[in-house]
This record gives C-alpha cells, sequence and structure tokens, in this order.
C-alpha cells in the first residue's frame, strides 16, 4: 500500500471511526485496564522523545508531525517553542485546539492536513510521536527523509519495534475492540530501517533511543539527524 493510500487509511480512522476512543484516552477520563497501559505507555514514551530537546525553546520552531489531541503540542509551547502541530484528521486537530489552554495558544498554529507537505516550511525540530507507526519501510524512509532535511536539528520519532510479543498481541487485536480497531501497524528494526534510509538517498543518521513497554503499548523511539 501506497503513502498516500496508507495516509487517507490513517485519515478515515481517526476522523471517523475511532476519534471519541482518542480523546478520551488521551484524556483524564476513566478507561479499561487494557487502555489505562496504553495511556500510561504514551505518557513516559511523549516525556521520553522530550527528553532529548532542550528545557528552554524559546525561539525554535518545532513540527509535531501527528499531533493527535495536541498532549506533545502543549508540552513543547510551555517549553517556549513556537510549534506547528499537525495532523490529517481534522476532528482531532480541533479536539487538540480546543483543549490547548490559553496562555499556550498563542504559540501553537494547528493545521489539518500532511505532515510531508512542503508548504509547512522549515523547522529547528520535528516530533513524530507513533504518527508514522502504519508505513511500510520503503515509504517510512522517504517520509523519515523528507521531514529530516527540512529539521535543523533533526527529529526524534516512534515506530513499531519487530518483536514477537508486539505482533502476537495485534494478531490478536486486543489492543481496541473489533469495531475501532485502527489500521495495522508496521514493525520497523534500527538497521533495516537504516539500510532503507540509505537505499533512499538520504545521508541522515538514525539512532535508536529508549523502548517503552506498558502493557499493550510498545513502542521504540529513534533519533534522526541530518
Amino acid at each position: 500500500m501506497s503513502y498516500e493510500a496508507t495516509r487517507d487509511r490513517v485519515e478515515t480512522y481517526f476522523d471517523r471511526t475511532a476519534t471519541q476512543v482518542w480523546a478520551r484516552l488521551t484524556s483524564d477520563a476513566p478507561v479499561s485496564r487494557i487502555r489505562q497501559t496504553v495511556r500510561a505507555g504514551r505518557d513516559t514514551m511523549r516525556a521520553a522523545m522530550l527528553a532529548r530537546l532542550p528545557a528552554d525553546l524559546r525561539g525554535a520552531r518545532v513540527l509535531d508531525a501527528g499531533c493527535g489531541a495536541g498532549q506533545m503540542s502543549a508540552e513543547l509551547a510551555a517549553r517556549g517553542a513556537d510549534v506547528l502541530a499537525c495532523d490529517i484528521s481534522p476532528a482531532l486537530v480541533e479536539i487538540a485546539r480546543e483543549r490547548l489552554t490559553y496562555p499556550l495558544k498563542p504559540r501553537v498554529t494547528f493545521h489539518a492536513g500532511d505532515m510531508l507537505d512542503p508548504s509547512l516550511g522549515r523547522f529547528d525540530y520535528v516530533m513524530a510521536m507513533d504518527s508514522l507507526i502504519y508505513y511500510a519501510e520503503p515509504d517510512l524512509a522517504l517520509a523519515l527523509d523528507a521531514l529530516a532535511s527540512r529539521s535543523r536539528h533533526g527529529m526524534v520519532f516512534t515506530v513499531a519495534p519487530r518483536t514477537a510479543l508486539l505482533m502476537a498481541m495485534w494478531r490478536a487485536g486486543r489492543l481496541f475492540p473489533r469495531a475501532d480497531r485502527s489500521p495495522t501497524m508496521v514493525p520497523h528494526s534500527a538497521p533495516r530501517l537504516a539500510r532503507a534510509l540509505r537505499d533512499a538517498g538520504s545521508a541522515a543518521q538514525l539512532a535508536p533511543l529508549d523502548r517503552v513497554a506498558r502493557g499493550f503499548y510498545i513502542s521504540q523511539a529513534m533519533e534522526l539527524r541530518p
């Protein structure tokens, strides 16, 4: 499946099928034990990714690529960054806009559309948490190269790690009920992805970072430097 086809499928899922599921998951509302592990895992991963950036981001322009409900965007803005919060789902962008507290609003610009759109401009940093997990290796390599080439200091992103446990859990369909299950994640390993980046002509340097495993949330952070 091409990047465009996968992107459109992801948009349909988040904008029509599971908007309220993700709105609830990313809030303080009570959720099931399974989703509690996902929520805790996402909180841990977000903190690990943010730890790779300076505590003071005043003057920096940062792309939150796949901002979802806006938690990463709010954290970046709190550090003083000028944030472009971009997501393919207009419904999630609207949730993120509504949740952002007033003191941070001037620092965040929201955009519903493709994170790879070159008209978005250049950035000091790019953050992409769990927004690239559905793309096959060649498409992911091209997307990463496109984002890294427009980032002065590089990007921090996550992938689904290539583990037997993750794939067994995903095949069992236990992360979400069948009615609102997300598109299929594609697992990746750092060596294979580094090779795909080289094959795509990218000179960016890939380094694996933290892996977070909290119950039904398993994700691998990586960093790409231009």
